[in-house]
């Protein structure tokens, strides 16, 4: 069968990047290199692979959106570098009080916050130890801090994880964190995985970051422990929902940090370079019929 591949990037919108494919070519496309629309997949009859931009690929697991034979492969391993260090961007951020500098900044407010944190030394429990959360303990360790991972399976080891655990052990590990690095998938089993009896264990002192899906925190249990002071702050650069409604009360919390879901994308020339790099590999493969790497939804 002859093979023919569409692809290019369209301008970034609140869903990402999406792949711009002229409509004639839809119906003669087998493979798509970008992010289709969900809703105009069933708008390639011909289609066998999609590679997308993105690492996350929930939209198109869901039923009906992909045909049964559709091979589909993600960006995964293209993000760490720039999710962790925006992690890590907003962990030191928090702990040396530039938020608050910043708003007295804007209220031309000469006043000191207070006492400051140090990572030296300090505990940093990575929620998700997959390439974003190896990423950012590699960065932790650097300055000094201990590192436990939690994953579902802890006897697989991770880079720069000084100690894993699994799921099950993540109760016994939150106390001990100065720092909570979250990156997990949004699955029924992470959401909400930070709640109100999860962030009571944690120190008064201590920092929650997300970057992974915002409904791995309760959001509400959030606002109560920081407007409370159970907690010293929170970096959140995905929320749930997503965009952030504007009357979250989140959004006027001073002890959190929100941006708007850019720890990724293409912020970052490098996270460019590994993608098209990903993409080129499997073009290769898909066109040899080897597998593919990073695939997730296999032939039925």
């Amino acid at each position: 069968m002859r093979q023919e591949f569409v692809g290019d990037i369209a301008q970034r919108g609140d869903m990402g990047w999406r792949a711009c494919v002229p409509e004639p070519l839809k119906a003669r496309a087998t493979a798509v290199i970008g992010n289709i629309a969900p809703e105009d997949c069933a708008r390639y009859p011909r289609l066998e692979w999609l590679q997308t931009w993105s690492a996350g690929v929930d939209q198109y697991l869901a039923d009906g959106v992909l045909g049964a034979n559709v091979r589909l492969s993600n960006a995964t391993g293209a993000y760490g570098q720039t999710v962790a260090e925006h992690m890590f961007a907003m962990m030191w951020s928090l702990m040396k009080n530039l938020p608050a500098y910043t708003r007295n900044q804007s209220a031309r407010r000469w006043h000191d916050e207070g006492r400051a944190l140090s990572p030296d030394g300090a505990t940093v429990v990575v929620v998700g130890t997959g390439d974003i959360g190896s990423r950012f303990a590699g960065l932790a360790k650097a300055v000094g801090m201990r590192t436990i991972g939690v994953r579902r399976d802890p006897s697989r080891t991770a880079e720069h994880i000084d100690r894993m655990v699994g799921f099950d052990d993540l109760d016994t590990v939150l106390p001990q964190a100065d720092v909570v690095a979250m990156s997990v998938p949004s699955t029924p089993q992470t959401h909400h995985l930070l709640d109100a009896h999860r962030l009571e264990m944690l120190k008064p002192t201590a920092i929650v970051l997300n970057a992974g899906r915002g409904d791995a925190i309760d959001p509400d249990a959030l606002f109560d422990a920081l407007c409370s002071s159970r907690l010293r702050g929170a970096g959140l650069d995905v929320t749930e929902p997503e965009p952030l409604p504007a009357d979250s009360p989140l959004w006027n919390e001073p002890r959190c940090l929100i941006t708007p879901h850019v720890a990724g994308g293409n912020h970052l020339a490098a996270t460019e370079e590994r993608i098209i790099a990903i993409a080129l590999q499997n073009v290769r493969r898909y066109a040899a019929g080897e597998p593919l790497r990073n695939q997730v939804r296999r032939i039925a």
